[in-house]
């Protein structure tokens, strides 16, 4: 026997699977607006990579290795789970039980109860498109520069920019410090930059209640040390003749 034929079979397996989609990858088809690039969904890769498995019996059995979990604070004060793991992928050639086992990261961010499962599916999806080194069956987004332009119901917040620009005042009317208001600036800031690019007018609007609270926050602390001048000049003359 050469040693061809002496080669286990999940790795003929993985050499003829990667030699299908040489020929005809899977196209970027999906478009996230948000951040602006192309992508294969889970179901594109799944869709396209199952019969390639059934055809030459490969089977692919995942493991997860670690879970990660934490809590991040998300735009409009939202409570986000962050979901880090390791997961193993056992490529096993249903012809000769042969393995290869293949790890990956994978994480995700959600509001609900399926980070994990959204993090199960991209480490999925980054193992196999790496393993069998799909290509994208279209041209490369890299071949050029051009840039999304955003609709403006995308960033807009469901109640609408109005409506959501005095909810906005409201809450930095309420701040009660100086650091306050700067948490507010920075949550927001994705909103806020829309908002500047859509609504001027209402972003001005913003911005003018971001300065008259802040001018009101530190007038008090002003008035405190404007009065601690004068005390501490009616002290010096005590302290003089306390010494003579």
């Amino acid at each position: 026997m050469t040693a061809r034929q002496q080669a286990p079979h999940v790795y003929r397996a993985i050499n003829a699977i990667t030699a299908a989609f040489a020929r005809d990858g899977i196209p970027k088809t999906h478009t996230n607006l948000r951040d602006q690039y192309h992508y294969r969904s889970i179901d594109d890769v799944l869709n396209r990579l199952g019969p390639l498995l059934a055809k030459h019996r490969l089977c692919v059995l995942p493991r997860v290795l670690k879970h990660r979990m934490s809590t991040q604070v998300g735009e409009q004060d939202s409570l986000l789970t962050n979901i880090q793991l390791l997961a193993a992928f056992d490529l096993v050639s249903a012809r000769d039980g042969s393995t290869h086992v293949v790890r990956c990261w994978g994480e995700a961010l959600d509001g609900g109860d399926k980070g994990t499962a959204k993090a199960m599916s991209a480490a999925y999806k980054s193992v196999m498109l790496q393993a069998f080194c799909i290509p994208v069956a279209c041209d490369d987004a890299d071949a050029s520069s051009r840039r999304l332009k955003l609709p403006a119901s995308a960033t807009e917040p469901t109640e609408g920019w109005p409506m959501w620009c005095d909810g906005i005042c409201d809450m930095i009317g309420l701040c009660e410090s100086l650091d306050a208001l700067d948490r507010v600036r920075t949550r927001q800031g994705t909103l806020l930059a829309a908002l500047k690019r859509e609504r001027p007018e209402l972003y001005t609007r913003i911005g003018e209640a971001f300065t008259k609270r802040s001018e009101e926050l530190a007038a008090p602390k002003a008035a405190l040390q404007a009065k601690a001048k004068p005390a501490a000049r009616k002290m010096a003359p005590v302290m003089e003749t306390v010494d003579g």
